[in-house]
């Protein structure tokens, strides 16, 4: 739908295509009729909203920058060659459960989150990069110099989509559970609040 990912689905189901392919080319000596054949179909990308929110995101992506694969609080047992762990179980809906797994496999697993030699988890490009920033960034803070921010400006973000003059209102907040069963009458009662305080 319409603003809803960052970037197209369909053209970057075809960029994902045109650079696995170009991959495929480098390590395999196939046939350009097999390659065509690639192109002749249309690939899909998975690509979908975050379920919550930005700072969900974030936290999954800091687990994967910050952390190491698995902290020391999850492992519950090391003994006689197996080592047992809690992990979520997704399909019951995140419910925590203990996993045993063989010392080798165990290992085996903590070595896929291990960046080979040269890799680095955390990369900056552009005027942030390691061999620019030095040089660039006292040069933008000078010619950007103080930045001053207006706190009286409204926000568009609360001009109400219908009318495009009204004021949105907060109302009410929820966590990950969602809204309780009774929220439309909780919400009537606040909303008529609201609307005699205004009038």
């Amino acid at each position: 739908g319409k603003d809803k990912y960052l970037f197209p689905v369909k053209a970057m189901s075809k960029v994902f295509r045109a650079r696995f392919t170009r991959q495929i080319r480098l390590h395999f000596n196939l046939t350009p009729e097999i390659y065509k054949q690639l192109f002749q179909k249309k690939w899909v990308v998975y690509c979908k909203r975050p379920f919550f929110g930005p700072k969900q995101v974030v936290e999954y992506l800091g687990r994967y920058t910050h952390k190491v694969a698995i902290s020391n609080h999850r492992l519950i047992d090391i003994a006689e060659g197996k080592v047992t762990f809690m992990a979520k179980d997704y399909r019951q809906g995140g419910k925590k459960h203990p996993v045993s797994l063989s010392d080798g496999e165990f290992i085996r697993r903590f070595s896929l989150h291990i960046l080979p030699k040269g890799f680095t988890r955390i990369r900056h490009y552009g005027i942030l990069s390691s061999s620019l920033k030095q040089e660039i960034l006292p040069i933008l803070h000078e010619q950007l110099g103080s930045i001053t921010i207006c706190l009286e400006q409204k926000s568009k973000h609360r001009i109400c989509p219908t009318c495009k003059k009204g004021e949105l209102i907060t109302i009410r907040y929820f966590d990950n559970r969602g809204p309780p069963k009774n929220i439309k009458a909780l919400d009537t009662s606040i909303i008529q609040a609201i609307v005699k305080i205004k009038s």
